[in-house]
């Protein structure tokens, strides 16, 4: 596996991830088995509400566990990386952009969930332009919507949370 296809994780957001994985895949499926089979014994399937509700849950929570199943089994777990000065997943970078300064957690949206912080994914086309490079860089990338945007790198941190 390559650095580019891992994600950083805290050891506390891949404990809490692996906790919620845990649930799902176990009680979770037990109590959503539980809510279709009642709905399903409320008579006709095609006209029943609560039927279509739960097998819609369902179907999200199984897209959820495959969804953590793929992250927690890619995932660099472990301390934040080096201050060096680099941007790169669990820094907190700070860039200019259109004249101003914006800052924001570099990484996966599961690493700062109990942070403010807007979290970026490295794989974004801003993250993928600015991961790797160090702060004082400038670098110009396409945006989804084709226009050519540039950024200079102000700060990159270790994110702590």
């Amino acid at each position: 596996m390559t650095e580019t296809t891992a994600t950083f994780l805290t050891q506390e957001a891949y404990d809490r991830l692996k906790e919620e994985l845990a649930y799902l895949s176990g009680d979770g499926r037990t109590e959503i088995a539980n809510k279709i089979e009642a709905a399903r014994l409320e008579g006709d399937l095609r006209e029943n509400g609560g039927y279509h509700a739960a097998k819609e849950e369902q179907g999200k929570m199984e897209a959820r566990i495959r969804q953590l199943t793929a992250l927690l089994e890619r995932a660099t777990v472990g301390e934040a990386p080096p201050d060096d000065g680099i941007a790169e997943p669990g820094m907190i970078v700070t860039i200019e952009l259109f004249g101003e300064d914006e800052t924001f957690l570099m990484g996966s949206r599961e690493i700062g969930e109990h942070t403010d912080l807007p979290v970026y994914s490295e794989k974004s086309a801003m993250g993928a332009a600015i991961n790797g490079r160090r702060v004082g860089e400038e670098v110009t990338y396409n945006a989804p919507n084709g226009k050519q945007i540039t950024v200079k790198i102000k700060g990159a941190r270790p994110y702590d949370g």
